[in-house]
């Protein structure tokens, strides 16, 4: 490995057997002990922070599940338009191809390659338990924005508390670390070059239309697997991944449980105008929408946005104040709340055990 020793991954692995061992029952009765604190408001808010609601098209307050669920569809096809046209159909499950494969560090993981669209081929890491369950939850987990792609949510390369897929895998689940279309291989990423080649390709499609159509594949193929039980489908993705698994909640009603870490919730938060995210167009005066309506597409499945205040934090509340509302209209408890470390754009101990909590109580 270039970054970290084998010997030394798997002992830091070997030392978040402190963590709690998860069960993954699922039953939304065994609440986590801290719901109370992430609904919670920040004793004082950034002065920059801007009021959020989700209302109808007439600006009205949402107040019930009926209306909510007319204004929903709406919402939804508002941002479908926006991303723009899928870059293929997703009519079958694509055939997986086992490039290499492991057990090294007390689970099964393989590096595969499949097609995303037709020609146009990916890979991801799929693991899962030497000694599986008969079902078994299944994870999607995305990867940040480092040169190791895939091999840092699988446990082959990076910071041991970013494995969220071999962690998950670990602890009973089978996973799919799939690789971002940034990534011409697993070891570079090239943002721009990657970014007009698929612009060229597909002119009327944002960049999160990439993103979205890949996340969601990936769930096809993690719910193809003979070991996964579809019901018990979660998601997590740090920076990078994080913006993918927003996005993956609002549209796809197969992930149950979903954990943001670090992405920049607003789209004034980081570099959402990218052209390999949602490009320009969200810089014009024209574009008034937020992504707190992707929160509330997300109701009321588990989602959980984690903060360091850095792309993510205190300033992040109104987002999760505005969807509430939505989530508290299909029953209390709510299960949306924002989680701040307050220590910068990473994975310290403490947001560790309330990822592996969350997902214990929820998925």
């Amino acid at each position: 490995m270039a970054t970290l020793a084998r010997r030394e991954f798997l002992a830091a692995c070997a030392a978040s057997t402190l963590l709690p061992q998860l069960t993954f029952a699922a039953d939304t009765q065994n609440e986590v002990s801290w719901l109370a604190e992430v609904q919670t408001a920040p004793k004082q808010l950034p002065s920059s922070v801007a009021h959020l609601r989700v209302t109808d098209r007439n600006g009205k307050p949402i107040t019930t599940l009926e209306q909510w669920q007319q204004e929903r569809d709406s919402i939804r096809k508002w941002w479908l338009d926006f991303l723009g046209p899928m870059p293929a159909n997703r009519d079958r499950v694509p055939k997986l191809e086992v490039i290499e494969e492991d057990r090294d560090a007390g689970v099964l993981r393989q590096r595969v390659c499949y097609e995303v669209e037709p020609g146009v081929t990916t890979e991801a890491y799929v693991l899962q338990p030497l000694q599986p369950a008969a079902k078994c939850p299944g994870v999607a987990v995305f990867h940040s924005t480092v040169d190791h792609s895939i091999r840092q949510p699988a446990g082959v390369e990076g910071k041991p508390e970013k494995a969220f897929g071999l962690k998950l895998a670990q602890r009973g689940c089978v996973t799919i670390s799939p690789r971002n279309y940034l990534w011409p291989t697993n070891e570079k990423i090239a943002a721009q070059p990657e970014a007009d080649r698929f612009h060229q390709r597909h002119p009327s499609s944002t960049g999160m239309a990439r993103m979205l159509h890949d996340s969601l594949v990936a769930v096809d193929i993690l719910c193809s697997l003979p070991h996964v039980d579809t019901s018990r489908i979660g998601s997590i993705g740090h920076s990078l991944g994080a913006k993918e698994v927003l996005y993956l909640a609002a549209f796809d009603e197969r992930v149950k449980v979903t954990i943001s870490s670090e992405g920049g919730v607003g789209t004034k938060f980081s570099n959402w105008n990218a052209d390999w995210y949602l490009g320009k167009g969200i810089d014009s005066p024209n574009f008034t929408r937020e992504q707190h309506e992707l929160l509330a597409l997300a109701a009321p499945r588990p989602f959980l946005l984690i903060g360091g205040d850095s792309a993510d934090g205190d300033q992040s509340w109104p987002f999760i104040e505005a969807a509430l509302p939505i989530y508290k209209l299909y029953g209390e408890p709510a299960h949306l709340g924002l989680f701040n470390h307050r220590q910068g754009h990473a994975v310290p101990p403490i947001a560790e055990q309330r990822i592996y909590e969350w997902f214990d109580a929820y998925l």
